[in-house]
């Protein structure tokens, strides 16, 4: 994610979303079947997250060319770690094709596993909503001096702290799902976040470990000491339940399939 480059493309319009039945009782080849062809879903899904991802990571421009050399470090671990774990996403559910594509396991149990990795990254992408443990922070900008920097900031500490699903609200705004692709733009008192202009104070939904999520925030020099030197407060509320209802649509492919 970058904050000055990354613009949502016109034409990349977000498109109905289709409704699929499953016929009751179906034969288990026909089982078998619909299992491969969820797993080949999931794996467009996953191969499409971290293409996402790769191109946020390249987008960057003029804005990391000026960045200090411990915060280009920060973002690229933040961005290897998070390839890294979609690559190995992507691994497994290569694997569980090829074991079903070869003969192994029921239709039952690929069904299984693909409605809880379907679950799973649903989540992950946005599309919808979660619930769980988490934190809801508190941002007053009295100023209007907390930019797009800070609050790309936490989104990255957030996300490097385990946080599973995150959504931003501004003053009298809906919350905006943050995703693979989200970008945050704009400077203190014109933030704008994937193209909707938000203003302080800002409330921020963020679920994961509570003391995790509570501790990277807190951290010398960390996102709560950067917001106090804008001029801004930075609240954290740990909780036992928090909810994300915040949707994003799935984007269109416009170049990449699946491959054999």
């Amino acid at each position: 994610m970058s904050d000055n480059e990354h613009r949502p493309d016109p034409r990349h319009d977000p498109r109905p979303e289709g409704r699929h039945e499953l016929r009751p009782a179906a034969p288990a080849r026909s089982r078998a079947r619909l299992g491969f062809g969820l797993l080949a879903v999931l794996l467009m899904v996953a191969l499409g997250i971290a293409i996402a991802t790769q191109v946020s990571s390249t987008g960057s421009g003029d804005s990391l060319d000026s960045a200090r050399p411990a915060d280009l470090l920060t973002v690229l671990g933040n961005l290897n770690q998070r390839e890294a774990a979609l690559r190995q996403e992507i691994a497994g559910i290569e694997q569980t094709l090829s074991t079903l594509q070869a003969g192994g396991g029921s239709a039952g149990a690929a069904l299984d596993e693909a409605k809880a990795r379907l679950a799973a990254l649903s989540i992950q992408v946005g599309t919808v909503a979660a619930t769980g443990p988490g934190v809801i922070l508190s941002i007053d900008d009295p100023g209007k001096s907390v930019g797009s920097e800070v609050l790309l900031d936490l989104i990255q500490e957030l996300r490097a702290a385990g946080a599973e699903a995150i959504e931003i609200a501004g003053s009298g705004s809906a919350p905006i799902r943050i995703g693979v692709d989200s970008w945050v733009s704009g400077s203190g008192g014109k933030v704008t976040i994937d193209g909707q202009a938000v203003s302080a104070p800002y409330k921020i939904v963020a679920i994961g470990d509570p003391p995790t999520l509570a501790a990277a925030l807190n951290i010398p020099g960390g996102v709560v000491d950067t917001v106090a030197r804008s001029g801004g407060r930075l609240r954290i509320e740990q909780s036992p339940q928090v909810t994300v209802a915040a949707l994003r649509e799935m984007k269109p492919r416009q170049y990449a399939q699946p491959g054999n």
